[in-house]
């Protein structure tokens, strides 16, 4: 086996495949988190066309085929979960082939959720190694001492639980490819729970009714997106959301459906916002991110819809730079507590909440940012179904909310 390679240099190679199916959540997440590392991340889609279909429906557009990936040389190769995401990866022999050369010359491979059962363990690639994987794969593990961490590393291999752990996953991988520090400061940027300084979890004022589920109804939730805005929010919102059977529809305030989001994760939204006038939405959620936020709050269709919003008494909300830049420009938090991302509160005329990591005033959510995205999107969902479907969701994807 051939000496590991040196990771003291500013930049890393990084492989990320995606399929039809594949877990968007944990995805993105790696993508973004790995790119804010200064990592040079190649999205390679292993089917036959750039774009695929995630597990819960988000459109995602890779940067190459996995064909066009297979001479080039990777610091680290690293597999998103998802169903039937993970069987399609492990059954692309350009991969396998990538993936176990990448074994063979000493360098770092990684999987999340089922992609450690279903893909590296048929590839002879955890064998005497200590692994983790989803809880419902867990049989097909052959190691089963680590199972219950969220994260392990033996040797080359790291792996990880489902889209609950992927933040600290991706985080375990930047310190691998650069260090402690590197990973301190990315915490600090995206508003990690696991940060003391930052304040509690949530806060609940003026409780209200958010929806009534009588008659069956399907709450109609609208998240709308922009050039620039922060893939990591606008996804988890949407996932975990349609995970809770919400009518998710995902809106470009662009000219085209495809926007670039702010680390160049490129999403095809489900409609454009020009064509949602007439309809009438249980729930708006703004995703952050800049220029995101600013062309959101410049969108004179997505004003209208949030004007008809607050003046139907209808729930809505916004994440990290949206609170500030877009709700707060537009007088939508007149009267609300709220929250934004840190460096933002300034700009919020009340910011006796803003250093809680959600706030719920009322009908008006806001959050802080890409870290507090899944505890917001919960909060949500419990607005929404209840908190029983919200815990069980969160179980679901191993992820600590209460």
């Amino acid at each position: 086996m051939a000496a590991a390679p040196s990771l003291d240099s500013s930049q890393k190679m990084v492989l990320v495949p995606i399929a039809t199916g594949t877990e968007e959540m944990e995805a993105v997440i790696l993508i973004d988190i790995l790119r804010r590392a200064g990592s040079e991340v190649t999205v390679a889609s292993v089917e036959e066309t750039l774009q695929i279909v995630a597990s819960r429906n988000v459109k995602l557009v890779a940067d190459s085929l996995i064909s066009e990936c297979e001479k080039s040389k990777y610091d680290l190769v690293v597999l998103p979960g998802g169903m039937p995401g993970a069987e399609r990866l492990r059954d692309s022999q350009v991969l396998k082939k990538i993936v176990q050369q990448l074994a063979e010359e000493g360098r770092l491979y990684a999987a999340i959720c089922a992609a450690p059962a279903v893909a590296l363990e048929p590839w002879g690639l955890l064998k005497g190694l200590k692994a983790t994987c989803h809880p419902s794969f867990t049989k097909k593990l052959q190691i089963s001492e680590a199972l219950e961490l969220r994260v392990v590393k033996d040797g080359l291999a790291t792996t990880s639980r489902g889209p609950g752990t992927a933040i600290e996953f991706a985080l375990a991988l930047v310190e691998q490819l650069y260090n402690k520090q590197k990973v301190e400061e990315l915490s600090k940027a995206l508003v990690l729970r696991t940060q003391s300084k930052f304040g509690p979890a949530k806060r609940d004022y003026n409780s209200t009714k958010w929806f009534s589920a009588s008659e069956g109804k399907v709450p109609l939730v609208l998240v709308p997106i922009a050039h620039g805005s922060e893939e990591m929010e606008a996804v988890i919102i949407i996932d975990i959301l349609r995970r809770a059977a919400a009518d998710v529809v995902v809106g470009s305030v662009e000219e085209t459906l495809q926007i670039t989001a702010s680390r160049k994760v490129q999403i095809i939204a489900d409609k454009f916002v020009k064509d949602l006038l007439n309809s009438k939405f249980d729930v708006v959620i703004l995703p952050g991110g800049m220029p995101g936020a600013q062309r959101l709050r410049d969108s004179e269709e997505l004003s209208t819809i949030l004007k008809e919003q607050a003046e139907g008494n209808r729930a809505y909300g916004a994440i990290c730079a949206a609170p500030a830049v877009v709700l707060e420009a537009k007088n939508l938090l007149k009267g609300k507590k709220a929250t934004s991302y840190p460096a933002f509160a300034d700009k919020l005329s009340d910011k006796s909440a803003s250093d809680a990591r959600v706030v719920i005033d009322g009908l008006v959510a806001t959050s802080q940012g890409p870290g507090t995205a899944m505890e917001y999107a919960l909060s949500i969902v419990e607005k929404l179904f209840g908190q029983e479907k919200a815990a069980n969701i969160a179980e679901a994807m191993v992820f600590p909310y209460q």
